[in-house]
């Protein structure tokens, strides 16, 4: 299929019409009227005269900063500070009365009249996309007024310092490490690193969140499903680490990393679908038969464990940064190993890399195999080296669930992931033979 060619013409014109003094003013226009459509919506019970601002008022405020950015590039940009500050105090002082007169001590309506103003004259000096973007996140946010509100009472301690931490660690830490390797082999990251363990808090997090939503039963499940899809190992270590905290849950907790297991042997088989369609038919009836075996188990131990539920989960905190960055580390240190193991023993050690990689990801590997053209690989040889992935990094995630977990939860997972293992291996040796 052709790619679809774009016109460098069309680009200007584009360019040119954005450019129009008039065009920009009806996007100034526009702005102020989808922010005063919702302020007038909010406000439609009061009578007329009783509101500082509505629908007619942040329009015409939109279009003031528009025409007060458009006059000033013509005299001086003194103008449009001058401007803004007049409007700004008139507005507050209106506001002001407002809520005087009816003991309403929002800054909300006196804000948004603010931002119309301010958007009109971006919207005329700046990109009027980035304007109107702007405009909309705003008329969200003030709409959701309620939602917000209902959310914040919700909110518990653990929950604010554990949102706190991860917006740290995302957009405070992350930007300061170096975001290039730096060992002799060309492998770690720091910034890949640290966004693995960004990632495990995150999966974790989004596992507290929806057992809080959806209860203990369906939010486990819902965890479950999802970290499969995104990362079954980072799942596993959630789950066992709350199987340590909650005792009395761990037949729930052995039963989502069962699930997640499940999952991944289905993206497994769907990805490497995707860029090698040949793999499908040697893969699926192995990874079938495993996750029917892990999905069935998991399904069971849910069952059971939520069937006559007495205890609640009781939680410290929706995740732990040391232990991210622990399982973070751990993952680095897999890829080196893997990454010295294909330099000294070159192809001839694929399996070994395989097995070397399935400990930390088996994405890599998957797509690695079913891509591989340099050095020729049967199609054989790759799915050995998937399926060996695979069956390794269920076992790493036994160990996982030992370590983090405890022996409890530990020998349940292990004994469910042997069993689709061994399962796995009795498909493939009946179809080779």
């Amino acid at each position: 299929m052709r790619e679809k060619m774009i016109d460098p013409s069309s680009l200007r014109k584009e360019i040119v019409v954005l450019d129009l003094p008039l065009i920009r003013l009806s996007i100034a226009l526009a702005i102020g009227l989808l922010i005063g459509l919702e302020r007038g919506w909010s406000a439609r019970t009061e009578q007329e005269g009783e509101r500082a601002a509505g629908l007619r008022t942040h329009a015409i405020s939109g279009l003031l900063g528009g025409v007060t950015a458009l006059v000033s590039q013509s005299t001086t940009p003194f103008l449009l500070g001058f401007g803004f500050l007049g409007f700004a105090g008139v507005t507050a002082l209106f506001h002001w009365m407002e809520s005087r007169d009816e003991h309403n001590f929002s800054a909300t309506g006196a804000v948004a009249g603010l931002m119309a103003f301010m958007l009109g004259a971006y919207a005329v000096l700046g990109d009027p996309r980035i304007a109107s973007a702007a405009a909309t996140a705003t008329v969200v946010l003030l709409a959701l007024k309620s939602t917000l509100h209902g959310w914040l009472r919700k909110l518990e301690w653990i929950e604010i310092r554990a949102v706190l931490i991860l917006v740290t660690m995302t957009f405070l830490f992350l930007p300061l490490l170096p975001d290039y390797t730096i060992d002799p082999w060309a492998t770690i990251n720091p910034a890949h690193v640290w966004e693995l363990a960004i990632f495990v808090c995150a999966i974790s997090f989004s596992g507290y969140i929806a057992i809080r939503v959806f209860g203990e039963r369906n939010g486990v499940i819902l965890a479950a499903l999802s970290g499969g899809l995104v990362s079954s190992t980072a799942a596993t270590l959630n789950f066992a680490r709350l199987a340590r905290a909650n005792p009395t849950q761990t037949g729930m907790m052995a039963g989502s990393i069962a699930l997640a297991n499940a999952v991944m042997c289905i993206r497994i088989i769907m990805i490497a679908g995707a860029f090698n369609l040949s793999l499908v038919s040697g893969l699926w009836p192995v990874l079938g038969v495993a996750a029917l075996i892990q999905g069935g188990t998991g399904v069971i131990m849910i069952i059971v464990a939520t069937r006559h539920v007495e205890h609640h989960f009781e939680w410290k905190n929706p995740f732990e940064v040391r232990s991210a960055i622990q399982f973070a580390l751990f993952i680095a240190l897999i890829l080196v190993l893997s990454t010295l193991a294909t330099r000294y023993m070159g192809s001839s050690g694929l399996m070994g890399l395989a097995a070397l990689s399935g400990l930390a990801d088996v994405d890599a590997i998957t797509l690695a195999l079913a891509r591989m053209q340099e050095p020729p690989i049967t199609a054989d040889l790759a799915i050995n080296g998937i399926l060996l992935a695979a069956a390794s990094n269920t076992l790493v995630k036994c160990g996982i669930a030992f370590w983090s977990g405890g022996a409890d939860i530990g020998w349940r997972t292990g004994l469910t992931g042997l069993a689709a293992v061994s399962a796995g291996l009795g498909v493939l040796v009946f179809n080779r033979v």
